[in-house]
């Protein structure tokens, strides 16, 4: 059996993409929350999420938990982008500073590598919120996470 012909950058790029919105599909939490994926690139992956009543806390800012859950998210895509294609990731701990209420309306949370590994990633996110849509960004939060490479257990990539 011949070997299939590597990929050229533009092909191995649109298999990335396809396998992170795959996988992100799947992810029921993000649904519930209404939360969508935007950018993906090698090591770096967006999220969007749109301010809504039924996700915030009692004075009306989203709640430090969704913008975790959020975060989390970015973050761990992010890693999940620069993992072989039958590995799978898990995070194993996360950091997050709460730097201004989150009052949205729209929010983008970002995912950036910072040391890819082959067991064990570093991974940075930012929440950021806008009036608008390209309008003027507001940092609210910051997250560190470490991720793990989870590979040949039952786990669906």
């Amino acid at each position: 059996m011949q070997a299939e012909p590597p990929m050229n950058g533009d092909a191995a790029l649109a298999a990335l993409q396809r396998r992170v919105r795959d996988s992100f599909a799947r992810q029921a939490a993000m649904t519930t929350l209404g939360v969508t994926l935007g950018a993906v690139a090698p090591g770096r992956v967006s999220v969007r999420l749109v301010h809504r009543a039924a996700l915030t806390q009692q004075h009306g800012y989203l709640h430090a938990g969704m913008l975790a859950t959020a975060l989390d998210s970015a973050c761990g895509y992010a890693a999940f982008s620069l993992m072989p294609a039958d590995a799978a990731v898990l995070t194993i701990e996360f950091k997050i500073n709460l730097l201004a209420p989150a009052k949205g309306p729209l929010f983008r949370f970002d995912g950036m590598v910072v040391k890819p590994g082959r067991t064990i990633s570093v991974v940075e996110g930012r929440a950021l919120q806008f009036d608008t849509e390209g309008g003027e960004e507001k940092l609210v939060a910051t997250m560190s996470a470490t991720v793990m490479t989870v590979t040949g257990r039952d786990i669906r990539h």
